[in-house]
């Protein structure tokens, strides 16, 4: 299975992370199949930078996003909350 997740960069105790699309096997940082953004928590505000054109590929062939990437993207307005009885079922 695809997962879109993080992968972390940067130094000790200073992270920033990638957003990348990678198998789900693979490591945390790992082979990759495409880097599509970053995301910094470090600063204030923290910033986000995602490509949200090629998230939205990724997502209709079926890739998964992580928990974090998720919330991500959402705040972006990339990734569409649930709505209806299946989401009120699931919940």
């Amino acid at each position: 299975m695809v997962r879109i997740r993080l992968r972390r960069q940067g130094a000790k105790k200073q992270p920033t992370y990638r957003v990348v699309v990678a198998d789900q096997h693979s490591p945390r940082d790992g082979r990759i199949l495409e880097n599509i953004g970053f995301y910094n928590p470090t600063t204030d505000p923290e910033t986000v930078n995602i490509d949200a054109e090629r998230a939205s590929y990724w997502l209709s062939v079926g890739a998964q996003p992580s928990e974090t990437v998720a919330r991500l993207l959402k705040k972006q307005g990339v990734l569409v909350p649930a709505t209806g009885s299946a989401a009120q079922a699931a919940a």
